[in-house]
């Protein structure tokens, strides 16, 4: 990390994504049945993984299938650990006819814990898989394990309303969570005034901007940190339409969030540097259990960063470190090899027209250089 001693350190991930085979090979995994066209037994996806990179000991424990991770965050000691949680975390509801539902077993919530995981945003479009008794169920286990959680509520108001984190020196982070539709989330399940669900945002235009500003100008107090993380988009696909860039420039403009944090992708996107803000279009995934399966090979969803963003007291970016990662035998692993040097080519292509690029670091990670404020 840079030598410099950072005001706010955070850690971001992209979607974590502990159900099914995940889910399966935790300490308690919970019913295996499934209710998608193909698969019908969450273990089905388990052994797809094994197929492709060999067997491994189950049930594993909790700080396995972050592997490496642990010990980065140990050494990098972020202020706050914020990740996307794509799935329920529910014993409860009925599985909505969707095709994919994802649910975790509550007893596997230590899986967040034993990573020190601080915040779950929850807008995105498998948090009411499960209907509205799943999304309760989820809120009330993440409230018991004094996991704070942004994106979705019992009402708009709650759904809307920031996780506040509490910095030293009284200082705090607001964590505001939103998701689109174009990343699946169906105009059902936005909360509404008496109607649980999500923080959904119709589209992007100044009218959802005014949106956003809204609810962070009704939290925000003097010295507040402002984050908005944000599910859109599709699951495939490098590009970053206009459209997105431009709300992405209006949110730090008009809001004043000092950081976006996108993700849906189910591979890295790119990166930009706006007036000294960070802007992450896609983080990509996390963890998941896709590991088996073929096709999309193009994009390397296996592949994936870890995000320590230093900012300055007045939310300037002031470094970004990108750690490299494999996932294997369904764990978070250091990317080496062929597989950094894939990384390191496609993060030089896709940061390259935000006038972005990268600096290999001493640690086997990438540091992100951005041209100096104009």
């Amino acid at each position: 990390m840079p030598n410099h001693a950072p005001d706010l350190r955070l850690f971001l991930a992209g979607d974590l994504m502990c159900a099914r085979g995940i889910d399966q090979i935790l300490p308690h995994p919970g019913d295996p049945r499934l209710y998608e066209a193909y698969v019908k037994d969450a273990r089905d996806y388990v052994q797809l993984a094994e197929r492709r990179n060999g067997a491994f000991a189950q049930p594993v424990d909790f700080a396995y299938v972050w592997g490496a991770a642990l010990e980065l965050l140990r050494q990098r000691r972020p202020n706050v650990r914020l990740v996307n949680l794509e799935c329920a975390v529910t014993h409860q509801g009925w599985p909505q006819p969707k095709g994919i539902n994802y649910r975790m077993n509550p007893a596997n919530l230590p899986v967040l814990d034993v990573a020190g995981i601080d915040c779950c945003v929850l807008a995105n479009n498998h948090l009411l898989d499960w209907g509205e008794a799943g999304l309760a169920d989820t809120l009330a286990h993440l409230d018991s394990h004094a996991i704070a959680h942004a994106g979705a509520g019992l009402a708009r108001a709650e759904a809307e309303a920031p996780a506040i984190l509490t910095l030293d020196r009284g200082r705090r982070l607001l964590v505001f969570a939103f998701a689109t539709g174009d990343c699946g989330v169906p105009p059902g399940w936005a909360a509404g005034e008496q109607q649980p669900g999500v923080a959904r945002l119709d589209d992007l235009s100044a009218r959802s901007v005014e949106r956003v500003a809204r609810c962070i100008e009704a939290a925000r107090q003097a010295g507040d940190r402002v984050l908005v993380s944000l599910h859109w988009g599709g699951n495939w696909g490098f590009a970053v339409s206009a459209q997105q860039q431009d709300f992405a420039h209006a949110l730090i403009d008009v809001a004043g969030v000092d950081l976006l944090h996108g993700h849906s992708s189910h591979h890295i996107k790119g990166l930009e540097v706006y007036r000294e803000r960070l802007i992450i279009y896609g983080c990509g995934d996390l963890l998941d259990d896709y590991e088996g399966i073929e096709g999309h090979a193009d994009y390397r969803a296996d592949l994936g960063l870890l995000y320590f963003a230093d900012l300055a007291h007045d939310g300037r970016l002031q470094g970004l470190e990108l750690v490299p990662t494999r996932q294997r035998q369904m764990s978070i692993q250091r990317a080496t090899g062929a597989d950094r040097r894939w990384l390191e080519d496609c993060l030089r292509r896709e940061c390259a027209p935000f006038g972005c690029s990268l600096r290999p670091t001493s640690e086997n990670s990438f540091a992100l250089v951005w041209p100096p404020a104009t």
